[in-house]
């Protein structure tokens, strides 16, 4: 076990997953050193923290840039370990892949290069599902910690790319560097907002709950909570084994359950849920015709499983998606995001 330390670097603090890290972090009794793009939103931010968060003092906010490699050193001094959340994460995936790739990888070797430079031993990565699943075995075997996502794979996206290029750049750097990395990588991340500018890993609750899309793809997709993706981090920094990755999800679930989970959870919602599939036959013809139906594809009527026991094993024990569903939904109408006609 590591012991405990004092300070922590959290890059991307304003983010879905970064503000709840910030919040375990400071619950356990950790300081924080978290990282936004822009120092004029850091008093909202704060009263952000102060509703949600304990031990606010130990919190200090400080702006840095992925792609400005010079800002790191301060950024990280003084810190015992580093958590590496921030890299961008698209609603719609871009034509340029670039877009993504370069601040992803240059992003995360920005930030490692000044932990090496500081004596910062531990950093816990967060990557994604996406860096492991886009192989030709998905759906055909458990997926592990091993696996990973072939770049040359004819149906990766531009995100997929962006974070196994960045995780593939992280390992390389950490093993010159004699670095004790930690990757994390989870499924589709629900859960709680907490405020309105929700990012992207909402957009699918979002979508089913506006009332614009009155069928479904037959999609389904690994679920976990935003609260335990956090929570796995710390574990991971105070128990886990240098130079392994950590798979998190907690179930699944296809579309049309989560909208008739959504429907008996929160009957106002109403006619706003769709509540038929679309033959995948019929989806793949209208994806013909439609690029950004064609990046789906690939996904209809597919199950990928993961091995996760690494992370039950740190004794992580995450909550049923069925909250992280329902917390998800409930925070976006709390915070207007969408409105129950």
């Amino acid at each position: 076990m590591l012991k405990m330390t004092k300070k922590i670097l959290v890059t991307g603090a304003s983010g879905f997953i970064g503000a709840h890290t910030v919040i375990d972090l400071l619950s356990n009794g950790y300081e924080v050193r978290g990282t936004i793009r822009d120092l004029n939103r850091a008093t909202d931010l704060k009263k952000l923290f102060s509703a949600n968060a304990k031990n606010l003092e130990n919190l200090e906010l400080v702006e840095a840039s992925l792609t400005d490699p010079d800002c790191w050193g301060n950024v990280v001094e003084g810190c015992d370990g580093v958590f590496h959340l921030a890299s961008p994460v698209p609603i719609e995936q871009p034509k340029n892949p670039d877009e993504l790739i370069i601040p992803a990888r240059e992003g995360v070797l920005n930030v490692l290069k000044a932990a090496a430079d500081a004596k910062i031993k531990r950093v816990v990565l967060t990557s994604s599902i996406a860096a492991v699943s886009a192989n030709p075995h998905a759906g055909k075997i458990i997926q592990s910690e091993a696996d990973w996502s072939d770049p040359l794979f004819p149906t990766i996206n531009a995100y997929g790319l962006s974070k196994t290029l960045a995780e593939r750049a992280a390992w390389d750097f950490a093993a010159d560097k004699d670095i004790e990395l930690i990757a994390i990588n989870p499924t589709m991340v629900l859960g709680p907002t907490l405020e309105p500018d929700y990012g992207s890993s909402l957009e699918a609750l979002v979508l089913l709950m506006s009332g614009r899309y009155p069928l479904l793809p037959k999609l389904s997709m690994g679920i976990v909570d935003v609260r335990d993706v956090a929570i796995l981090h710390r574990l991971a920094f105070e128990h886990g084994n240098a130079g392994s990755r950590l798979l998190c999800s907690h179930g699944h679930m296809s579309l049309l359950e989560i909208a008739t989970l959504l429907g008996r959870e929160i009957p106002s919602l109403g006619k706003q849920l769709p509540r038929y599939e679309l033959p995948s036959f019929v989806f793949r013809a209208l994806a013909k015709f439609n690029p950004v139906l064609a990046t789906i594809v690939p996904d209809l009527d597919k199950i990928v499983e993961y091995d996760c026991a690494p992370a039950f094993h740190l004794g992580w024990q995450p909550r049923p998606i069925e909250e992280a569903i329902i917390c998800g939904a409930t925070s976006l109408i709390e915070h207007g995001v969408i409105t129950i006609n």
